[in-house]
């Protein structure tokens, strides 16, 4: 499993009242994408955005403010404009790395009987 560490992500502010847009810093000549995670635990939590590699898959651990967490779901959206349809947010769904192997200890017993 590959394991990614969050960067901190610039703001930058702009005078349309679109919402302000999320610029990652690249480092080690890797991109960067911002990502906004939820952990999904009941009830879910908002963990903020983060940057990270953009090829990101379910199953993957990634670190979070020195907390393991697992990938659920990634979710890309897009929204049309202008007749064109353009990334508009891109969503990451974690379990903690416990949790997540509780679940799959779970469902294997599930499917055991």
């Amino acid at each position: 499993m590959a394991t990614a560490v969050c960067n901190f992500s610039a703001l930058q502010k702009q005078r349309s009242p679109l919402p302000s847009v999320i610029l990652c810093r690249k480092k080690d000549k890797e991109s960067k994408s911002p990502y906004k995670v939820i952990e999904i635990t009941p009830p879910p939590k908002n963990l903020g955005t983060r940057c990270f590699p953009p090829n990101l898959q379910c199953g993957e651990s990634v670190t979070i403010e020195g907390q393991p967490y697992t990938i659920s779901a990634v979710t890309h959206r897009y929204q049309l404009r202008r007749g064109k349809y353009e990334p508009s947010e891109r969503r990451l769904d974690v379990l903690s790395t416990g949790r997540y192997i509780l679940n799959m200890y779970l469902e294997s017993l599930l499917h055991q009987t």
